[in-house]
């Protein structure tokens, strides 16, 4: 098929992040520039010469610390001048502002267009637990007050109608489903900015707490403060700058189902596959020149749905794909969430899987680098209803 989506005209040019803790306890605008700096400096870029800003979600949005900084107080602080400018909580998983950017530059509204996703939960939580929706002294609207009445008040809860939809059809076992967790605590040991480093054993994941079952604690990712940013340029101007761009193939987006976490056709396939199947109409690539694959693990279920969803793994195998763990580790068949993950290494929101896809194709990613040198990158994010994919090249095809 012809290459001439619009994805192929832009390319990644410049990469951030901040210092990422459990309590960081620092300002969250902070962060955010600390990101944002540092990514219009890789790509050889001044601030000047940003004119375009895309951000998740926007003011408002979530629970407490669940949005860092928004499109206004980020472009105020650095005092950019900008063509085109986004934030917005309905979007296509926390990559869908990075969409957006591709489209804004394709439109002509933009050159380099600073893409950043920051959040603060962990300090935001204090010394309490995690929550999203209080019963107390509150009115729960939209889905939630059909929900709520029966104790359902978490994407938990919602999550794990995947996890034991595929554990009754398919035979998934908890120990296969722990392999995700297992995989993405090794490889967060050789992540300095990880959140948990400490070996887990199958052991200690099967002995944790049930969250809502069939979940465990550790099936769940880590709230923690951090920020995340990436420059995305037009392709025909980014050759002039010092720096190592990486090539955006394909993009999916689709959504051909209900727009609800928990009332899709099959909760099986609840996870990203019309988006996955749009990507793959808009390249020449197949699952098999993937080498290497960052895939969203709010919850660990929603990897393995992804791999799925993505057809790297056929429908209804990947339980027996991710047994022993040695497929998806870092010198297996394909390694998976190299970073260690939501799960390990901090819940970025989706950004964190997109920073180190674009880490290990430049072949920058240290102690942590795959063995042979990635070519192309599958990345994901989101869950439910709130999915979207990307395909990233190291070379330009």
């Amino acid at each position: 098929m012809p290459r001439n989506n619009c994805e192929t005209t832009t390319v990644v040019t410049g990469l951030g992040q901040s210092d990422v803790g459990r309590r960081l306890g620092i300002d969250p605008l902070a962060l955010t520039l600390d990101a944002c700096y540092e990514a219009i400096q890789d790509a050889g870029l001044t601030p000047e010469q940003i004119d375009g800003v895309s951000t998740y979600p926007g003011p408002g949005s979530g629970g407490s610390g669940f949005n860092g900084a928004n499109a206004y107080e980020v472009i105020d602080a650095m005092r950019l001048n900008v063509g085109w400018y986004d934030s917005g909580m309905e979007t296509p998983g926390q990559l869908g502002s990075v969409m957006k950017a591709v489209m804004a530059i394709n439109a002509g509204l933009a050159n380099h267009v600073l893409c950043y996703r920051s959040v603060w939960e962990g300090s935001a939580q204090g010394t309490g637990g995690r929550k999203l929706f209080s019963t107390e002294n509150q009115y729960a609207t939209g889905a939630q007050q059909w929900t709520s009445p029966y104790g359902s008040l978490s994407a938990a809860n919602w999550i794990a109608l995947y996890a034991r939809a595929h554990f009754d059809r398919f035979g998934t076992t908890e120990e296969q489903l722990g392999q995700i967790a297992l995989n993405a605590r090794r490889n967060a040991a050789l992540n300095p900015k990880a959140i948990y480093t400490e070996e887990m054993t199958m052991d200690d994941y099967l002995s944790s707490r049930y969250i809502t079952t069939p979940l465990r604690l550790f099936d769940c990712d880590a709230p923690c403060d951090g920020a995340t940013a990436f420059v995305i340029s037009r392709k025909d101007i980014a050759k002039d700058l010092d720096c190592q761009p990486i090539y955006i193939e394909a993009m999916g987006s689709a959504l051909h189902d209900r727009a609800a976490w928990d009332q899709f056709e099959d909760l099986t396939r609840s996870v990203g596959s019309a988006a996955a199947q749009q990507m793959w109409s808009r390249t020449d690539l197949t699952p098999d020149d993937v080498d290497i694959a960052e895939l969203y693990d709010g919850f660990s279920i929603l990897t393995l749905l992804w791999l799925e969803a993505m057809q790297l793994v056929p429908y209804g195998e990947a339980g027996s794909f991710l047994e022993g763990g040695h497929n998806i580790a870092r010198d297996g068949r394909l390694p998976l969430n190299t970073h260690g993950g939501q799960l390990s290494a901090g819940r970025l929101h989706g950004y964190g899987f997109f920073h180190e896809a674009v880490t290990q194709l430049r072949g920058t990613a240290g102690a942590r680098q795959v063995t042979t040198k990635p070519q192309v990158a599958a990345v994901a994010a989101g869950g439910g209803n709130t999915c979207g994919c990307f395909l990233l090249s190291a070379t330009d095809r």
